[in-house]
């Protein structure tokens, strides 16, 4: 399980269904299958208490569409 941080705009359109995807830093060594637990953050007044689970089914780290050291996890 990885426990992020998620802004609440970003944080919004996952828990809506609409955005079924995360780039990130790729600095935990993210595996399909793995839970991503993510947290709503708001920087001004920190966590929310809003918080949601979703399953990598997809890793995206071609370096001809992705970032040097990120990833595109799909959810």
């Amino acid at each position: 399980m990885h426990e992020l941080k998620t802004g609440p705009g970003y944080y919004r359109e996952v828990a809506s269904g609409r955005k079924k995807f995360e780039v990130r830093k790729n600095d935990r060594d993210f595996k399909v299958g793995d839970l991503l637990w993510l947290r709503e953050y708001d920087p001004a007044t920190g966590y929310t208490g809003e918080e949601t689970g979703r399953f990598i089914v997809y890793i995206l780290n071609d370096p001809q569409f992705v970032k040097e050291g990120y990833v595109i996890l799909g959810f």
